[in-house]
């Protein structure tokens, strides 16, 4: 009779590894938050065009674009880990169950990473370029190399990222259903532990608590979502106070601020010339503004909306007795609007509003200053705005007591004749043409010489 060596070396598999049951904690964590984020963001998107037009809608596609930004940064971290650390072995099931599941899977992470990215690339050629901010702080650029392209090909992008987009949202509701689908046969018929390996411990069968907490986390998730973007259409904003009596007329951005005061360095005189010999110098009087206010009034899909200019100077000659010398000289530096939204201060600069980089300033120059009664006048003249000159009326008030003035006035102009909005905002169905416009300021008299 020969014995046979009962030594480790005669069976190998006595100090071979045990593969892994369940998924790692990292992966296992990155699995649950991607997964609630998606399925909110679904009920997210799908109710967007729900929202009415105007700031709420926007703040529910800067919501959306936040969120989709956080999946797309989490579902990169969680393929790089999953490349790194393999899954565990999978029950024995049939081959055609191993392949359908492999192709769900490998299609989840297609769409956890595709649609972000295409909705990213439509926000980046976007025909009006308004910066990503994710959740209100932390700003997000375009995709490199797209924001800068010639608008044809910009538009050829935009639609590759709008049908992709599209598409990707049908796609992701089939996975899901096919995944989810899964999950429950897995779990309620098939009964074996394909579940525990994202859920270590849990046990198959309709008793197993987390499968239904985790069901019910789901379903609140979307819910979440869904409720997001429930807005109530009567909601309006306050009117700044500068602009409280003003009429609801529109310009380019939301969100109600107050009407910034203007410094005194903001209203540096240039010099003026001298009269004629048969003038008296002493009947004129060069102001310098001391401090003043100017403002615009609007509104968009009838939720009022306020701006301001905190840069502006003015060169002022104007007596009361001598109107035919008076002179007015306005010049606003247009990248100084604030709305009290930086991403839409942001966007207003652009060609597609204010064209800052051909025409920096908007600047009025009288030719006549009347007087229609009192301490009213009408200074007439021309307005040069985004590069078209037309010419304009401004009314104003001015009380003069002693070497000090103050003035105040109002008027309404039409944007689209400046071609303030172009593209999809030159129509006027969400933000009306006209632009209310206010503004008031202290001087300093001195004789002009």
């Amino acid at each position: 009779m020969t014995m046979t060596d009962p030594s480790p070396a005669a069976d190998s598999s006595i100090d071979a590894p045990v593969p892994a049951t369940s998924y790692t904690r990292v992966a296992i964590a990155l699995h649950w938050i991607i997964a609630l984020c998606l399925l909110g963001q679904i009920a997210l998107g799908w109710r967007l065009h729900d929202v009415p037009d105007g700031p709420a809608r926007y703040a529910a596609f800067q919501l959306h674009k936040s969120i989709g930004i956080s999946i797309l940064l989490l579902s990169v971290a969680r393929l790089a880990w999953r490349l790194l650390h393999p899954a565990p072995p999978e029950e024995s099931m049939p081959y055609w169950q191993r392949l359908a599941s492999g192709v769900v899977h490998w299609g989840l992470y297609l769409i956890m990473i595709g649609l972000p990215l295409t909705g990213w690339i439509m926000v980046s050629t976007s025909k009006l370029p308004i910066p990503t901010r994710l959740f209100g702080v932390v700003p997000w650029p375009a995709v490199p190399g797209l924001s800068h392209l010639e608008p044809a090909t910009k538009a050829i992008w935009n639609s590759v990222g709008n049908t992709g987009h599209a598409a990707l949202v049908y796609l992701t509701i089939a996975l899901l259903v096919l995944h989810l689908g899964a999950v429950v046969k897995h779990q309620l018929i098939d009964k074996d532990k394909i579940f525990a390996r994202m859920v270590p411990g849990a046990l198959p069968g309709w008793k197993e608590p987390r499968f239904w907490g985790l069901a019910a986390l789901a379903l609140a998730a979307a819910l979440i979502g869904s409720s997001l973007v429930r807005v109530d259409k009567t909601e309006r904003g306050p009117l700044a106070p500068e602009t409280s009596q003003l009429p609801p007329v529109p310009v380019a951005v939301p969100v109600a601020s107050p009407v910034p005061v203007a410094t005194p360095s903001t209203a540096v005189t240039p010099p003026v010339p001298s009269p004629t010999p048969t003038e008296s110098a002493a009947q004129l009087t060069r102001w310098t503004v001391q401090d003043g206010k100017l403002g615009f009034s609007t509104n968009w899909a009838d939720t009022p909306i306020t701006g301001s200019f905190s840069r502006w100077t003015a060169d002022i000659v104007f007596s009361p007795d001598m109107l035919e010398r008076s002179t007015l000289t306005v010049r606003i530096d247009l990248a100084s609007v604030s709305t009290g939204d930086s991403q839409r201060d942001a966007a207003l600069p652009t060609s597609d509003w204010f064209d800052i980089a051909a025409h920096p300033s908007a600047i009025f120059r009288s030719d006549r200053i009347r007087s229609t009664g009192g301490d009213n006048y009408v200074a007439t003249g021309t307005l040069d705005l985004r590069g078209t000159k037309k010419k304009f009326a401004v009314p104003f008030t001015v009380r003069i007591k002693d070497e000090s003035a103050s003035a105040h006035g109002a008027f309404t102009l039409d944007r689209t004749l400046f071609g303030v909005g172009q593209g999809e905002w030159s129509t006027t169905d969400q933000i009306p043409a006209a632009v209310s416009v206010k503004f008031s300021l202290r001087a300093k008299g001195a004789p002009a010489k």
